[in-house]
Order: C-alpha cells, then structure tokens, then sequence
C-alpha cells in the first residue's frame, strides 16, 4: 500500500528531525573547544557560526513543527533518510568557512564522506588545515559510524516503537538487547572502552617515531575514530603511507578488523560465550572470503618478498574488507596493481563487513547466506524426491535458514549490485576507464574510501553529487531512503 503522509505527519517529521539537529549542534562544541585549547581564531568563528546555525533551526523545528501524530515507523524512517542529509550539510558550514574546499559542494561531499564513515576526501591542502576543522571531520566519523541518530533520540524518547524505527532505519538489522536503547548505550560503551585502548596505543607510536606529545594525541584520537568506525580519513593526503610506521599499520589493522566486527559478536565476547569467535557464521565467511581473495591478490605477485607483499596486497585487502580505506601506498599506485589484484580489492569492498558493525556494503552474514543457500539447493537436487532437508547456519544461536531471509540478503544483494554499477555507468559516461569507475563507485556505495584517483576537486559536479548519493543510500542501507521518497512522492501527487 503507498504511504500517504499529511500535514500532521510532515510536522510529525519535522519535530523529529528539530531534535536530531540539536544533537548535532552539541557535537559541534567539542571542535569549537579544541580551537580554543589550540588557541585557533579563525577556527573558533566557524564553529560558533555552524553550532549557532545548527542549533537555531533545530529549535525553529522544535518549537514551530509539534508532534500532531503518534510516532510510527514511516516517521522514524522518514526522519533518519532527512536526518542524515541535513547532518551532512549543516556539517559541511565550519568545513567550507575553513578556506579548504573551493566550494559548498565539495564541503557537503567531505562532510556526508565522514557522516557515512567513506573517507572519500576533497579537501585541499589537508596537511595544512587545523586542529579543530580536523577533528570535526574525523568526528564525524565517530558520530556516523556509531548512528547519532539512534544516540540522540535514545535521550530524548523511551518510546520502544520509535527506537526499533530509527534503529533499523540506520541500516541496523540486529538487536544486541532486547531494550533498543540498551543496544545503543552497549555499542557506545563497547566504543569508549575501545576508545581508551586505541588512543594510548596509536599515541605511543605516534610519539615514538617523532611527532610531538601535543600532535601524537589529536591524532591518536583521529586515527582511531577512523579505524574503528572504519571511515579512513587521516589528517594527511598520503594516508597511512606518510608515517611509515609498520607498527602503525599493525594498530590500525587490529581497530579495523574490530570495528568490522558485529557489535553482537562484541557482546557475546564480552558477556557470555567467547568460543562464539570460532563458531559464528559471519566470522567463518570473513575468513574464506579473506582467504579467497589474499590468493587473487597473491597470484600476480609471486616471486615478492613478504614485505612487500604485505604493504602491496594485505594491508590494501584488510582495509577494502573491512570498508576502512586506510592505504599505506603512495597516490596511483593502487591502481598498478595487475587486474586480478584490483579485482580483489573491488570485491572485498563490495562485500564489507558484518552487520550490526561501522562498515558498508553488502555485509559477511548477507553474503555466506546466498552462498549457503547455493549449496542448500545443490544438495536438494542431489537427495532422493521426497527428502526433508533443512540447512542451518550458527550466528550466536542457531538459525533456520528460512525463505524471508533468503528473499531479503538477495534484495539487499541485487539492490547494491545496482548501485555499484549505475555509479560506475556514469563515470563512465562522463569519460572515466572503466575498472577506475567501478573501484570508486564500489568505493562510494560500500562506504570505503579508497580511490582510484577520480574523487577529486576537478571532477564533474555531477560525480560529486552522484557519489553523494551513493554514500547516503549506502550507509542507510535503502529501506530508509526508499520509504522516505516513496512518502514524499504520494505527498506531492495528492
């Protein structure tokens, strides 16, 4: 049936949306604070400009647009699709007053590329920008990629339907409690614990090959935000590949892999059984589909010593899967990999990481049940007619693999597939080679962020906004976007 929104449901949204923007406009304070410890002037203008904007129309929304409707999931959905567009252009105001970006376009673009943990960048003279402009950008981040959404409103309603709504609405399939907003205040608990480990870690390297007490700790902060939300914005151009620290590599190889991880898994760690690690479903498709793919990537380059393997092939793989986009490599190199080496980077991005996690794209359980349900059909036509066959799968708890799970990995599957490659068409149409268009839009989609060198300031306008989109219906995985236009489009034709 097609939802027909009215005035009272618009209004509904609206309030909603107020609040969301509140919380966005508290987030801001923490890089206004850094500009004033770093005694940063310019900085500090621009963040009193975004979180006074932000905050002004978020109480305009408050106070003029009241809740007329009981809240119902069409609203929650309908508020995140929003929530996260206005996140990404009312972020984009410090970043384009920085003077780094040459237009509101590509500030909106570096914006949505953290709030949906990309990592897609462009930003000019980023060895240059500021404390406080950087840690907005890698905070983003950290906000994106434990859901905001699902944060602020957890504080601000206990209603359990309208916290289902915007849990799942952020792409989440998977409660880890029963209590939603429990779910929340757990994968934030399970962050800052986490938080703790990687910023001391990261700071003693830091420190170590260098830098400065003073720098090693913001970036300490800023490294882990974007390894274990997987975002992969680093405050130089050249990535990982400027410190040139195998130790480094190592840290933030461990962070992403966590942050990969399905916050469940976390859970279930933490909590009940740890030889869930070796039993879960997700982690066992992780390790083929690894596997799998570190022989594609190993096959061109035999004969190399492991070292050079490791920073050509294993770092590039890890960082693919686990949709991180951290590259120890220097710009182009990438895309001098031999064709089957690229393709397994394409297709590790493609597939991401677990559900319930920081990362994008298709996701490990999605993908080992198609795989399963391949091999279930294989084994049905080979048993006697009449046979009762019945495949399970053990993910925390052993599941029945059922026709409605079936039907939606392959949904989801199909729809991303699409995606991927309508972005790729474009690039193409606009002139780019093919295997570069698919990288960066699988790149974009996947919510990734390594490049194949067409993300830039000097692309087409409509590239930009292309990948835009892709990261924003990536990151939402597509049900909130498609209940969100589907109720705008029965609204206008009323």
């Amino acid at each position: 049936m097609i939802i027909s929104p009215t005035k009272k449901d618009l209004s509904t949204i609206l309030n909603l949306l107020g609040r969301l923007i509140l919380g966005l406009s508290f987030f801001m304070l923490v890089p206004l604070l850094v500009a004033l410890v770093t005694d940063e002037i310019s900085p500090l203008f621009d963040f009193i400009i975004g979180t006074t904007v932000s905050g002004a129309l978020g109480f305009f929304l408050l106070v003029f647009f009241p809740i007329k409707k009981e809240i119902s999931w069409v609203h929650t959905f309908f508020t995140v699709s929003l929530g996260w567009l206005f996140f990404s252009l009312l972020g984009a105001i410090p970043l384009v007053l920085s003077g780094h970006f040459s237009s509101f376009l590509d500030a909106w673009f570096e914006a949505m590329s953290g709030f949906a943990t990309t990592g897609l960048i462009l930003v000019q003279d980023l060895d240059h920008m500021s404390f406080a402009h950087n840690s907005w950008r890698h905070l983003t981040m950290f906000i994106g990629g434990q859901g905001i959404i699902l944060a602020t409103l957890s504080i601000l309603t206990q209603t359990r339907k309208v916290a289902v709504g915007f849990y799942l609405g952020e792409g989440r399939q998977e409660r880890i409690l029963p209590n939603v907003v429990g779910t929340a205040r757990f994968i934030w608990k399970v962050s800052f614990v986490y938080l703790i480990l990687g910023v001391a870690a990261f700071f003693f390297i830091l420190n170590r090959i260098g830098l400065s007490s003073v720098k090693s700790i913001f970036q300490a902060f800023w490294l882990f935000f974007a390894a274990f939300d997987t975002g992969g914005f680093t405050p130089y151009k050249q990535s990982i590949a400027y410190y040139h620290s195998f130790y480094l590599e190592i840290a933030t190889l461990v962070f992403m892999i966590l942050g990969a991880f399905n916050f469940n898994l976390h859970f279930w760690l933490w909590h009940k059984d740890k030889k869930e690690i070796f039993k879960n479903f997700e982690i066992k498709t992780f390790i083929f589909t690894f596997f799998s793919l570190t022989l594609l990537i190993y096959i061109p380059f035999l004969g190399s010593n492991f070292s050079q393997l490791f920073r050509s092939g294993f770092y590039q793989l890890i960082s693919a899967h686990t949709g991180c986009g951290f590259t120890n490599l220097e710009e182009g190199v990438l895309m001098g990999f031999p064709l089957l080496s690229l393709l397994a980077v394409i297709f590790a991005m493609m597939i991401g990481g677990g559900v319930c996690s920081t990362t994008g794209g298709i996701k490990l359980l999605r993908v080992g049940i198609i795989f399963k349900t391949i091999c279930a059909e294989v084994k049905r036509w080979i048993m006697p007619p009449g046979a009762v066959f019945r495949e399970k799968y053990h993910h925390l708890n052993d599941v029945l693999l059922s026709n409605k799970k079936i039907r939606n990995a392959f949904i989801i599957f199909i729809l991303f597939i699409i995606t991927y490659m309508a972005g790729a068409l474009v690039a193409i149409g606009l002139g780019y080679p093919a295997t570069a268009a698919l990288f960066e839009s699988v790149s974009a989609t996947a919510n990734v962020g390594l490049s194949s060198g067409i993300t830039s300031p000097s692309m087409p306008s409509i590239l930009k906004v292309v990948y835009i989109v892709q990261m924003w219906i990536g990151r939402l995985e597509f049900i909130a976007v498609f209940v969100a236009l589907g109720a705008l489009l029965s609204f206008f034709r009323k």
